[in-house]
């Protein structure tokens, strides 16, 4: 192309950022929420963050999330991300896998049978007799340090306050 050609085309002004930056601090790119699973099986209770786009819930070592229990499939249920359009996100829960197995038992989503759901702060799936998930949403600042159960408490003690003498 001939120089006089290249001069006409518009330019860009030369005070803007590069296209894909952000002139935002990184920690505004952040997730407003924080997705939590509060998993209860055979081997007690445990917290599963989340923040992947699929996660696999069985009882199959594979899994993403496993549960230990001999009444869970292998392959029980799947969590898949689903954008909102606030640019959060939320999970939709699938009986069985993304290939259309379904599971044994099924899922139960707060004493609702059914196949899929998208959940909701606090809802609370049944895998089987004692396995089970709670599902929580919190705003990012609004989750307080400590357990979600406020009936529940954990007392640190440190080990030179025991009196081991027996007295």
């Amino acid at each position: 192309m001939p120089e006089a050609e290249t001069s006409q085309l518009p330019q860009p002004p030369q005070n803007l950022p590069p296209i894909g930056s952000s002139t935002k601090p990184s920690a505004l790119s952040e997730p407003h929420e924080v997705h939590l699973l509060i998993v209860e099986d055979d081997k007690g209770q445990r917290e599963c963050p989340l923040g992947g786009e699929v996660y696999t819930i069985g009882r199959d070592p594979t899994c993403d999330i496993r549960l230990f229990s001999l009444f869970v499939s292998r392959q029980h249920a799947t969590l898949v991300r689903r954008q909102r359009e606030d640019d959060n996100y939320d999970y939709q829960i699938i009986n069985g896998n993304l290939q259309g197995q379904l599971s044994a038992n099924g899922i139960v989503v707060n004493g609702h049978k059914l196949q899929a759901y998208d959940l909701k702060h606090e809802d609370k799936v049944v895998f089987g007799p004692g396995v089970s998930v709670q599902y929580h949403r919190f705003k990012r600042n609004d989750r307080k340090s400590g357990q979600l159960d406020p009936d529940f408490d954990i007392t640190l003690i440190d080990p030179g306050m025991v009196d081991e003498s027996g007295k």
